[in-house]
C-alpha cells in the first residue's frame, strides 16, 4: 500500500484580515479659519481671505440696513439734515449782512420759546378755518365733478364759471365778502374755499373720466348700472388723480386760510392776523416765528396725505414698485 501524503500546516503566515487605512474625518466649519489663515484663501470659494471677510461684511450690514425701519435709514434722514445745515447757515450770513430783512435764528427762538401758548393758539384757529374750507371745497367740488363727467351738459355749464373763479384775484373779493358776510369766520371759509376749488375739481374730473374703454364696454356687457360702475369703476380709477389733488390742496388750504385773515378782517385771532401786527410793529422775530410754524403745519399735512395715500392706493402702479 501507498502512504497518502497529507499537506503540512503553514507556520509561518496566519490568517489575519487585512487591514486598511482608515478614511480622514472630513473638515468642519470650525477648521475654516484655520485653513484660512493657514492657506489665506477661503476654503469655500478659493478668493482670498481679505475679500471674502469684505465680502461678507456687506452683506451682513446689507441685510441690517434691510431689517432697520425705512426713517431710520441715512438716505432718509442724510440728505435733508444736510440741507437744513446749509440752510441755517446761509440764514445767519445774511441776517449779519441784512438785519433789517432776516432776524437771527436765536431771534426768532426766543420769540417761539418766550410765548409758546400765543402762536399755539393761533395756528389752530388758522389750522380749524384751512381745514373747514377745504372740506367745503371737497364737498362742492367732487360732487360737481361727478356731475361733470356723467353729463356733458353740466360740464359745458360748469367749466366755464369754475375757470373765471380760478383766475379771480381772491384777495380783490375778501373786502366784499366782509361786507356781504360780516366779520364772522363766513368769509375766511369761503376764501380759502375757493382757492382748494379749482384743483379738486379738475383731477377728480379728469380721474372719473380715465377709465379705459374696453372696461366700460365689460361693463355695459353685464348690464350694469351707472350708479354701479360709478361706484365700482369710476371712483377707484379717480383716486390717484384725487390724492394728487389733496397734495396740493392740503398745503394750499393754509395758505388760503392766511390770505383770508389778511384780507378779511375780523377777529384779530390767527397767524395770518398776527403777521399783520407784527408787520406793522416791524417785528421780524414774530414774522419769521409764525411763517415757520406755517411751514411745519403744510408740510405736517403733506406727510399725512402721502401716508393714506400709500396705505389706500397699495395697488396702483405707482406704489407697487416704489423705490427704498
Amino acid at each position: 500500500m501507498t502512504a497518502i501524503d497529507t499537506p503540512t500546516p503553514r507556520t509561518d503566515q496566519t490568517d489575519a484580515p487585512e487591514v486598511t487605512d482608515a478614511p480622514e474625518p472630513a473638515a468642519t466649519a470650525a477648521d475654516a479659519p484655520a485653513a484660512t489663515v493657514a492657506t489665506g484663501t477661503d476654503p469655500a470659494t478659493g478668493a482670498p481671505a481679505e475679500q471674502a471677510a469684505s465680502e461678507a461684511s456687506a452683506t451682513a450690514t446689507e441685510a441690517a440696513a434691510r431689517r432697520m425701519p425705512k426713517f431710520l435709514r441715512p438716505s432718509r434722514w442724510a440728505p435733508i439734515t444736510v440741507m437744513v445745515l446749509v440752510l441755517g447757515v446761509l440764514w445767519q450770513i445774511g441776517a449779519e449782512q441784512m438785519p433789517y430783512l432776516l432776524p437771527p435764528l436765536q431771534n426768532i427762538w426766543s420769540s417761539l420759546s418766550g410765548n409758546p401758548l400765543f402762536y399755539i393758539e393761533n395756528a389752530w384757529i388758522t389750522l380749524q378755518e384751512a381745514l373747514i374750507g377745504l372740506a367745503i371745497a371737497f364737498v362742492c367740488s367732487s360732487v360737481l365733478a361727478i356731475g361733470i363727467s356723467e353729463i356733458p351738459l353740466v360740464r359745458r355749464a360748469v367749466m366755464p364759471v369754475a375757470v373765471v373763479l380760478n383766475v379771480t384775484p381772491l384777495v380783490a373779493i375778501a373786502p366784499a365778502l366782509v361786507v356781504a358776510f360780516g366779520f364772522g369766520p363766513e368769509p375766511k371759509l369761503i376764501v380759502t374755499a375757493l382757492i382748494c376749488f379749482f384743483p379738486i375739481l379738475i383731477n377728480v374730473a379728469v380721474g372719473l373720466r380715465s377709465v379705459p374703454t374696453p372696461v366700460l364696454q365689460f361693463y355695459r356687457t353685464v348690464n350694469a348700472s351707472r350708479p354701479e360702475m360709478l361706484w365700482h369703476v369710476r371712483i377707484p380709477s379717480s383716486l390717484p388723480y384725487l390724492f394728487a389733488a389733496l397734495k396740493i390742496v392740503f398745503p394750499l388750504s393754509i395758505v388760503g386760510a392766511v390770505v383770508a385773515e389778511m384780507f378779511a378782517p375780523g377777529a384779530a385771532e390767527g397767524l395770518g392776523t398776527t403777521i399783520s401786527l407784527a408787520s406793522s410793529n416791524n417785528q421780524l422775530q414774530v414774522i419769521y416765528a409764525s411763517i415757520f410754524i406755517l411751514a411745519l403745519m403744510g408740510s405736517a399735512l403733506l406727510a399725512i396725505v402721502t401716508a393714506v395715500e400709500r396705505r389706500v392706493l397699495h395697488w396702483h402702479d405707482t406704489h407697487r414698485h416704489e423705490p427704498e
